[in-house]
């Protein structure tokens, strides 16, 4: 089917985005296999040790593999070593293969080893003589500056030589994190690769491809969605040039967007696929029509892929969007934890969760239509099955009931 896939109207583009991200009508992933799927094509999911009714990754798994389990993340990190933590957009999560692409980071942060390396060699002799450690089973009691305020010499070994890649999170228990030697948990073809990157414009160059996956499309400007990356205005005016250049990219019209917004070249056939759906959708006979083919409405993550740009989706969406947990409480506009609901390519509505307690039902403190929402039976529908789907994720039900809109 012939689509134009240089001119988008402002559906085209948010429709894309939701088949993109996994959140159309369908579920198109399931189980370890899904997650390793949605993880090669955004490159990582950030992480946030902050647990209300789930941790960040785990909220962004469940809206979209079908059957997504606690434990399936946790066996893809710490038993099949598919995945491991450490540092891309923020904390994350991303695939083991990547290691090798995160060496210059290793080595900007290689200062807290030079400082103090008679502690930092005495804590990696004391793990591989005893095996992965948290901070709790080391005698470094003394009190030293760190990033995030004073805290004990004990942390500040392992937290630096992690920092650095000399250690790796083994595992976690009860959100403590146990740390190993890295060259005992990455397979030894990964850790001793160099690093890939001629110099630093070809490292930026990989790093905004990177990101432009991890969205699906961005637009040049300064973003959230890069964060980590080391990139600033010239870097980032130049790698866009060279990405271009080499055709690694594509720029797309979008009307009432005032810039263009950028596709990696390699996800232009998943844009054709999402247009010719929507073409085809109520057209054609014996084409699937995606409104009438079961709604899906989801329950989105504070820091999810789709939201890494909140001024991007503000333009697409109209959906103004603030994770509001480290804010003052009189200086909030909704709650304390806020997820975004979205049904049918469009945001429907928020709602903060009370703190989930073993299986107590999922109970929802506080609800937020968004305008002109919530009166639809299809969508109240769909949102209802989410809750569901949403509380089974977590271990437990839902039993409430959706407030009224206005």
């Amino acid at each position: 089917m012939d689509v134009q896939i240089n001119n988008l109207t402002m559906e085209q583009a948010r429709r894309f985005l939701f088949d993109y991200q996994g959140l159309s009508h369908r579920f198109d992933a399931s189980g370890k296999a899904g997650i390793l799927d949605y993880i090669d094509r955004v490159g990582c999911i950030q992480f946030d040790p902050l647990n209300v009714v789930g941790t960040n990754p785990e909220l962004v798994l469940q809206s979209r593999i079908s059957d997504f389990e606690r434990k399936m993340l946790w066996e893809l990190l710490y038993e099949d070593r598919r995945l491991l933590d450490y540092w891309d957009k923020n904390m994350a999560i991303f695939k083991m293969e990547d290691w090798p692409y995160f060496e210059r980071y290793r080595q900007r942060h290689q200062n807290w080893l030079r400082l103090n390396p008679d502690t930092a060699e005495a804590v990696l002799e004391e793990i591989g003589r005893r095996g992965p450690l948290c901070s709790a089973d080391l005698e470094y009691h003394e009190k030293v500056a760190w990033d995030w305020g004073p805290t004990r010499l004990a942390r500040a070994a392992l937290e630096g030589s992690y920092f650095a890649g000399r250690l790796v999170v083994h595992h976690k228990k009860s959100g403590r994190k146990y740390y190993e030697l890295s060259e005992r948990v990455v397979p030894k073809e990964l850790h001793g690769r160099p690093d890939p990157f001629a110099d630093d414009a070809d490292y930026y160059e990989w790093a905004l491809l990177r990101r432009i996956g991890s969205v699906g499309l961005l637009w040049n400007r300064p973003s959230d969605a890069l964060l980590m990356t080391g990139i600033k205005a010239p870097q980032r005016l130049a790698a866009f040039e060279a990405l271009i250049a080499r055709g690694d990219i594509q720029p797309l019209e979008v009307e009432g967007i005032d810039r263009p917004l950028y596709i990696r070249s390699n996800d232009l056939p998943l844009l054709e696929a999402s247009l010719a759906l929507e073409q085809a959708s109520g057209n054609v006979k014996g084409e699937p029509d995606r409104r009438s083919a079961g709604m899906r409405a989801c329950i989105l993550a504070p820091l999810d892929n789709l939201l890494w740009d909140r001024k991007l989706i503000l333009d697409l969406f109209g959906f103004d969007y603030r994770w509001e947990v480290y804010k003052p409480a009189a200086e909030r506009k909704y709650g304390y934890y806020v997820l975004p609901v979205a049904a049918d390519g469009r945001f429907v509505a928020r709602f903060e969760p009370e703190k989930q307690r073993g299986t107590e039902p999922l109970a929802i403190k506080q609800w937020w239509w968004e305008a002109g929402e919530g009166a639809d039976p299809a969508v109240r529908s769909s949102v209802e099955r989410a809750l569901h789907r949403f509380a089974a994720s977590l271990g437990t039900t839902f039993a409430g009931e959706l407030p009224a809109p206005g």
